[in-house]
């Protein structure tokens, strides 16, 4: 049950990276654009990329040319057709996931096998919307998927064995390390690191530290690469706010709740890095804390 093409619903940041180290390890990827608008972003962004690996050394002309030519660009969902696989990898909407699934399940081949790259929905919720339960999974990749090592592989209680294996074979081919994981909300990472971000937030709003001495004190004390507000601010204030939502709602554990500073800050517009506003202000070299916060 080998996996020699992949389609991949949604031409962002999380999707434009998983098409990019698939296409490096020599499989056929298909970029589905599912949002209206221009198809070439995802494109000019690979090739950016690719080009300063280039110029760096790290990687020939010819390797880039050879990876390029594996990828294509659609905005047509029936381009899934002749796919091994499909990876979703779009707004962190349930509904949304539902409806798109139904349409793709109609178009793939019995062959294919539908993946979610969600970082906390129920696998089940979107594998009913099908009518392939033994040909779907939860294959969660970390951003920036060019350089994360994790995948958090989520079968569900119908996913067939053979499926989950070809999965991981798959997830392994990339260079990445494959975790099995439960269906349940959050997953393995996302369930611990959500509370430790909103801790982080709780932090600032009693004025235990300022925004600069949380992070530090995270980044030396614990050995972590960056702290949880400047982690926050990465992943999007938006996604982390969408993330606790789903956990709280499942769980109803206080550490899991939304803070009113994160409501307060994603109905701004502020989300991180994203908008170049968040926890810091990404308008200046290098960011300083956003000095609104700094005074609340």
């Amino acid at each position: 049950m080998g996996i020699a093409k992949i389609a991949i619903l949604g031409g962002g940041q999380m999707g434009a990276g998983v098409a990019q180290i698939a296409a490096g390890a020599g499989i056929d990827v298909v970029m589905i654009k599912a949002t209206p608008g221009p198809i070439d972003k995802a494109r000019a962004g690979i090739e950016s990329d690719l080009a300063r690996q280039v110029e760096r050394g790290k990687l020939e002309q010819g390797a880039m040319d050879a990876l390029l030519a594996r990828l294509v660009f659609t905005d047509q969902l029936d381009a899934v057709a002749d796919c091994d696989l499909l990876l979703e990898s779009i707004v962190e909407n349930l509904e949304i996931k539902r409806a798109k699934f139904a349409e793709v399940d109609r178009l793939a081949g019995p062959q294919c096998i539908l993946a979610s790259n969600t970082s906390t929905l129920s696998i089940t919720a979107m594998q009913s919307a099908t009518n392939r339960p033994k040909r779907f999974i939860g294959v969660h990749f970390f951003n920036p998927a060019t350089v994360m090592k994790l995948v958090e592989v989520v079968p569900t209680a119908t996913t067939s064995r053979a499926v989950t294996a070809s999965v991981i074979g798959f997830v392994e081919r990339l260079g990445k390390t494959p975790v099995l994981v439960k269906d349940e909300t959050g997953f393995i990472v996302n369930r611990l690191l959500t509370p430790y971000m909103l801790d982080a937030i709780r932090c600032l709003e009693s004025g235990l530290a300022d925004i600069r001495g949380i992070d530090t004190a995270m980044h030396l004390g614990a050995n972590h690469p960056m702290g949880p507000l400047s982690l926050a601010d990465y992943i999007g204030l938006d996604v982390v706010l969408a993330m606790s939502e789903n956990l709280y709602a499942t769980f109803k554990h206080d550490c899991m709740e939304p803070t009113d500073l994160l409501r307060h800050l994603v109905a701004e517009g502020v989300l991180g890095r994203k908008t170049k506003l968040g926890f810091y202000d990404y308008s200046q070299r290098p960011p300083a804390p956003n000095k609104a916060l700094q005074k609340r």
